[in-house]
């Protein structure tokens, strides 16, 4: 697999050091830094103009901008998902932030939304964002479900449950789906949801997939050892039968009945597939998420940035997510283990739960 060349692979020490200064002035104090300021700080003696040429260097490459003609330089979106990914120092999380957010959730009698309202609390306390906690999915039997396209990335799945409660989820869904397709897999799952959960679809779909597999082996056996056709990408989710010609499938004595029979499987088997990757879509999750800037798709806020972590039940299952949104010059830093250690704690107190 060829690696994706980063900036950094044509940067020397000097430019690397020049950004990283750059880009930890602007998270403290969010001013433009200037050639002026970095002199007195950089590791090595170098003039001013020097510093100049680098850090138009840098702009050159998309990693700085120059808010103005006089100015000093802030980085960019793209600068900053750069640091983050490649020069962010995560600390340990602070003593006195670790007690805040044990004492904090210290009281196990209350209820769910009581503990909610005050993860929010205390996160948006100690990092001074905006706290974003999503509470546990629920896992109640599915009365209804819904696919909604909101554009060629992003959809909406609506999930009625049959305890009244509604979840809303947004998702990307596989490449090439249409509102129509979404229609077509709501109303599949909707014939068989009633009285299951979400995993018991999943569980639903593989067996349909199974036994469309299956039905299409059994049909095309003879074909292939005849050797009137063959399998391309046999066992994966692109697999296809390759006939030589419906001409010679007549000429040989073959039933041209069958081949369509077998496309029709083939069209339902991609249709179950379709549905099981959108189940699995709408279930996911990762550990500690950085969106920065346009990145954070879910909000529309091109100027705000999102740290996001997952919590887990006793199983290990994704049940919800808690996190902060904050202007772009976040102390990522600091940030990052005040999430991941705050998922950790709700995680824990859910298994206790049970």
């Amino acid at each position: 697999m060829t690696e994706i060349e980063s900036p950094f692979d044509n940067m020397n020490d000097r430019s690397r050091e020049v950004f990283r200064r750059v880009v930890q002035s602007y998270l403290e104090s969010g001013d433009p830094v200037g050639s002026r300021t970095l002199t007195r700080e950089m590791s090595e003696k170098v003039s001013a103009a020097t510093i100049r040429n680098v850090m138009q260097d840098l702009e050159h490459l998309g990693l700085l901008d120059s808010p103005h003609i006089s100015a000093g330089r802030v980085p960019t979106q793209i600068g900053l998902r750069m640091f983050v990914d490649g020069l962010l120092e995560v600390r340990d999380l602070d003593a006195v932030d670790r007690d805040h957010l044990q004492n904090t959730m210290s009281s196990n009698s209350d209820g769910v939304p009581a503990l909610m309202d005050r993860v929010g609390g205390a996160l948006s306390g100690l990092t001074q964002g905006a706290s974003l906690v999503l509470t546990p999915k629920t896992e109640a039997p599915i009365k209804h479900i819904e696919f909604v396209s909101l554009g060629p990335d992003r959809a909406l799945v609506v999930l009625v449950f049959a305890d009244g409660q509604v979840e809303n989820r947004v998702f990307t869904p596989p490449m090439g789906q249409t509102p129509s397709s979404m229609r077509e897999a709501a109303n599949f799952l909707n014939a068989v949801a009633e009285g299951r959960t979400v995993l018991e679809l999943q569980r639903v779909v593989s067996g349909e997939i199974s036994k469309r597999r299956q039905e299409i082996d059994t049909l095309a056996k003879d074909m292939v050892e005849s050797g009137l056709a063959l399998w391309e990408n046999e066992g994966t989710a692109t697999e296809r039968l390759i006939v030589r010609g419906r001409s010679n499938l007549i000429n040989e004595g073959g039933d041209p009945a069958e081949l369509d029979r077998i496309k029709t499987l083939f069209d339902d088997l991609e249709r179950k597939r379709d549905i099981a990757e959108f189940l699995e879509l709408t279930d996911e999750g990762e550990g500690v998420r950085i969106f920065i800037g346009s990145e954070n798709k879910l909000f529309s806020l091109s100027g705000s940035s999102l740290v996001v972590s997952p919590y887990m039940n006793a199983d290990r299952k994704i049940i919800g997510a808690v996190g902060v949104i904050g202007p772009t010059r976040l102390n990522y830093g600091r940030i990052v283990p005040i999430v991941d250690y705050t998922a950790q704690l709700i995680g824990k107190l859910m298994a206790d739960r049970g």
